[in-house]
């Protein structure tokens, strides 16, 4: 059974903090990813890590404030959100992956999410 189950999502106020945690269970994966969606947008790319090629990717639009990490003993990923902003609103999602990740495509399983609110 393979399985991706995010937490550490919540309520937190603008230039706040927050880390997320993708526990990947069932199978190994070369890429493990983060995607967010927002009411009424599209789903769009975060950030990733990859085993394979030992490297993280971070999108533009949050480069600088979140960062991906892994620990591989506990087979978890995680997404270290700093100084968020209102528009960090969105659920975030934990991707699982047999290639490179930098959008949805070649995702192969998703976790149901985890809501992460900022306040202004």
């Amino acid at each position: 059974q393979v399985q991706l189950e995010e937490s550490g999502g919540g309520l937190v106020q603008a230039g706040g903090s927050l880390r997320l945690s993708c526990a990947a269970s069932g199978r190994t994966f070369v890429s493990v990813g983060w995607f967010r969606q927002a009411p009424g947008k599209e789903r769009e790319f975060v950030g990733a890590i990859s085993w394979g090629f030992f490297g993280t990717y971070i999108a533009d639009s949050v480069k600088g404030r979140f960062t991906v990490s892994r620990d591989n003993a506990k087979n978890t990923v995680y997404l270290q959100m700093n100084t968020l902003k209102p528009e960090d609103t969105a659920v975030y999602y934990c991707a699982g992956s047999r290639s490179v990740l930098r959008s949805s495509d070649g995702v192969e399983y998703w976790g149901k999410g985890t809501l992460v609110t900022v306040s202004s």
